[in-house]
């Protein structure tokens, strides 16, 4: 395989008029071509965006591409994949009792060149020292103001997403063999992972699996926020990546989102919504129609039809 000549292709395939010299040129500051912020999380604290230049995220992207015919992803892997979501995601899991969830600690920034190389070579997947250099400057950050600093992955990238879902292929597949053999169902979502069952007491060993699996394919790279970790079954609310299952086994997006979501359209009828209100309304009701369709009937029988469609249809001046 030869990399650089690959993606060359591919870039002028394009409005780019670059040779494999300029491509080079490029990489070698590439790690530094990030602009970085923080975001909220949704609990507490702020995580660290490390978003690529423009120029950057095109090379990324054709990466992306290339990444399709070369790099696998476990079928138990739900994000960044093409026709799933977060709701294909729990459905996997609404029809079991038991339910744990665990959460991989600052999965992105936690993932290095080295991570990768490893992989590759456990997949026997073959680059040339002269490709994975190229691979490398082009799809990890460097967070140090330091020349030859420590490399990882950002978020915010556009290549983060498939080189993280291979880098946990033979984790997926270690785990899920172990899974299947005792009747649990095992699905990731990024760095979000979920075991469910309909036998009792089948979950209590599965953390133990997890370290022990994620220390012998990544050392102490990659590991488990013990905190997010949360065993749960039908006598309590269960959640998977942001999706309800109800105790008929059902996805819901939840009744406090419901509630908010309501009043958000009361407030839209009564021209009470600046204009970024409402795009966030559209979103949400995207997502709720898509994980619960009943509920799109619910709003127009309480909002009318008519409303509902003027949200929809609502485009910002800006």
């Amino acid at each position: 395989m030869n990399l650089l000549d690959l993606l060359n292709r591919e870039l002028n395939k394009t409005t780019f008029s670059i040779s494999e010299s300029d491509i080079l040129i490029f990489s070698m500051n590439a790690p530094k071509k990030y602009r970085v912020y923080s975001i909220p999380k949704r609990s507490a604290g702020t995580r660290i965006i490390a978003h690529p230049s423009k120029e950057l995220k095109v090379y990324q992207r054709h990466l992306v591409d290339l990444f399709k015919n070369i790099l696998p992803t476990h079928h138990t892997a739900y994000a960044y994949r093409q026709g799933l979501s977060i709701k294909e995601n729990a459905e996997c899991h609404k029809k079991n009792k038991y339910l744990l969830k665990m959460d991989f600690e600052n999965f992105f920034n936690s993932i290095n060149p080295l991570i990768l190389k490893n992989e590759l070579v456990k997949n026997k997947i073959k680059f040339t020292k002269e490709d994975f250099k190229l691979l490398e400057q082009l799809c990890f950050w460097c967070p140090s103001k330091k020349i030859g600093g420590k490399l990882i992955l950002s978020v915010g990238a556009p290549s983060s997403p498939s080189i993280s879902n291979f880098i946990m292929y033979q984790f997926d597949e270690i785990v899920e063999n172990w899974c299947k053999q005792r009747k649990i169902t095992y699905t990731r979502y990024a760095d979000d992972i979920s075991f469910s069952t309909s036998l009792k007491d089948a979950l209590f060993e599965v953390p133990k699996l997890v370290e022990s699996t994620l220390t012998s394919n990544f050392g102490k790279r990659i590991s488990v926020k013990a905190s997010k970790t949360v065993f749960s079954s039908k006598a309590h609310n269960r959640h998977i990546t942001g999706v309800t299952i109800t105790n008929e086994g059902e996805l819901s997006i939840g009744r406090d989102r419901k509630r908010y979501i309501s009043s958000l359209i009361h407030k839209f009828k009564l021209n009470m919504l600046a204009q970024q209100d409402i795009e966030h309304l559209k979103g949400l009701l995207g997502f709720a129609f898509h994980v619960e369709p009943v509920f799109r009937e619910r709003m127009i029988n309480k909002y009318s039809k008519k409303t509902m469609d003027e949200i929809n249809q609502f485009r910002s001046e800006s």
